[in-house]
């Protein structure tokens, strides 16, 4: 996603590269002001509050937030001994996280010994996603992960003809589908469900997390597992997908105006789940 998560141009996966006459090292992180009031809440307390943030992006990673220290309450960090090493960035200094009456280890970092090149996190501290109840952009919750500003959907409408099959089954055939198109994935088809036979989809439990999109559910198609998907809550930004259905080209058959899809760089989502076991229904809250 974005930047530098899945299949972006900084990732180690990247579709495309760049156009250079020398080769570029194999990491590269790169590091922005956020330039977004970011905050974050522990035990119903605001821990850290800041217009200040530096994003950073690293290589299967996804955007860690980095605050000033003077934005953080100095009452919530409780310093440790446990300093571990990272490969670009030097000696990493762990802290716990404490408000009230709860405490949990490990659950934010400050990076104490940074190369000269790297001087822009330096007196800022990260926190754990998971371990923190909930991020704010302004008022507004942040689900999954920090957003990518890099991260971008655009959703088209087609009169292409998308048909999808099972053997001599046909379980779909629309002439008016839509595809979204996402930063470092492939594209992605979307069906009506009048279009579709629906008696061939069985409905699976299990749903995974889209910080983009919202919860997405999953159907078995006769004996091929998860063979396809709705986000049947999407958020507002991409209504236009709305209970629409895709479908997985690897596990059934699906043409595009009589050629035949196959997965292709960027296909294979790797589903980032639900943060710190959010349920169902903190989901759906957040977008009321």
């Amino acid at each position: 996603m974005g930047l530098s998560w899945q299949q972006g141009p900084l990732s180690a996966g990247a579709i495309g590269h760049f156009l250079t006459p020398d080769p570029l090292p194999e990491r590269l992180l790169f590091a922005e002001r956020l330039r977004r009031r970011m905050r974050v809440k522990f035990n119903d307390t605001w821990i850290a509050d800041s217009e200040n943030v530096i994003l950073l992006h690293e290589p299967g990673r996804y955007p860690v937030a980095y605050f000033p220290r003077e934005d953080v309450d100095a009452h919530a960090l409780i310093s440790r001994d446990k300093v571990t090493h990272h490969k670009d960035l030097g000696d990493t200094a762990w802290y716990a996280v404490h408000a009230g009456e709860r405490t949990t280890e490990r659950a934010a970092w400050e990076f104490t010994a940074l190369p000269g090149y790297a001087a822009d996190l330096q007196g800022r501290i990260a926190f754990a996603w998971r371990a923190m109840d909930a991020f704010y952009e302004e008022d507004d919750r942040i689900l999954g992960h920090a957003a990518d500003p890099y991260h971008r959907i655009d959703i088209r409408n087609t009169s292409r003809t998308l048909e999808v099959r099972l053997g001599d089954t046909v379980i779909a055939r629309s002439e008016h589908p839509v595809v979204l198109f996402e930063s470092g994935f492939a594209p992605r088809w979307y069906v009506p469900r009048a279009d579709i036979d629906e008696s061939r989809l069985r409905a699976v439990e299990g749903q995974t997390f889209c910080p983009y999109k919202g919860l997405c559910d999953y159907y078995d198609i006769g004996e091929a597992r998860r063979a396809a998907w709705s986000y049947r809550n999407a958020y507002r930004e991409v209504d236009e997908i709305n209970d629409l259905v895709s479908f997985e080209a690897d596990k059934v058959e699906v043409y595009l105006d009589g050629r035949r899809l196959h997965p292709e760089p960027g296909q294979n989502v790797i589903s980032h789940g639900i943060d710190r076991g959010l349920d169902v229904d903190e989901v759906n809250a957040t977008d009321g």
